[in-house]
């Protein structure tokens, strides 16, 4: 069992964060409950890799002096499962906005899918989703988009190592995707429809790995408080 000294020092924990949580509030949550554990006035948190609210999945949480290998973690390539929702978009890119617009889906058959994937391997440019954290003169894009604000963006290279998709149901596509860190899942969705004629946006999303680390290892938040009894 570790104890206050072991978390000082610096641990690398896994955490599978639960939907509608934010990475922050995982942050916190763990911050909070070994200061209370070991009775410590502060401890350091940290996280390697921001997952949007409606993902669920792998975080890499530092604590201690393993904060300092925060940005090494980060720079590892990432893995992530999830559906995109062909024929529809909405201003987020997925279901953080409601649909603003409806596209045909008759003309996509699964071959066109599968054959689309190709564009989306190796360096490709990426424009990253207004509804994002990215800070531009000094705000975050998504204070720009909910203030109904005009904001021009520019693309950044990403790199995907592979792309596969795993099942089409009708207009539903699962797919598995590895990528760099900056890679904007929402915006491959996004951009996946346009490839099509057509339109998508993310409806579901799971990181299952980061480097060396994957989900299948990581604890829940209630695990992790139970260890600290």
């Amino acid at each position: 069992m570790l104890n206050a000294e072991d978390y000082q020092n610096g641990q690398v924990l896994l955490i599978d964060k639960p939907l509608n949580w934010t990475s922050f509030q995982v942050v916190n949550k763990m911050r909070w409950e070994i200061r209370r554990a070991f009775k410590l006035k502060k401890i350091k948190v940290g996280h390697a890799g921001t997952l949007d609210p409606l993902a669920t999945g792998l975080l890499v949480i530092c604590t201690g002096k393993k904060t300092k290998d925060i940005d090494t973690y980060q720079g590892q390539e990432k893995e992530y499962t999830g559906t995109f929702e062909l024929g529809s978009t909405t201003p987020s890119y997925d279901l953080e906005s409601a649909i603003d617009n409806t596209y045909p889906t008759q003309h996509i058959t699964e071959e066109l899918i599968y054959k689309t994937t190709a564009q989306f391997t190796g360096e490709i440019a990426q424009f990253p989703p207004v509804f994002s954290a990215i800070k531009k003169e000094g705000k975050r894009l998504y204070e720009f988009a909910r203030a109904g604000e005009a904001v021009e963006i520019a693309s950044r290279t990403v790199s995907i190592s592979s792309f596969e998709i795993s099942k089409i149901e009708a207009t539903t596509i699962h797919f598995k995707v590895a990528c760099s860190k900056g890679t904007y899942i929402r915006s491959l969705a996004n951009d996946f429809g346009i490839a099509l004629n057509s339109g998508a946006h993310l409806t579901s999303l799971r990181r299952t790995r980061i480097g060396n680390f994957k989900v299948e290892n990581a604890q829940t938040i209630d695990g992790f408080i139970d260890s600290l009894e």
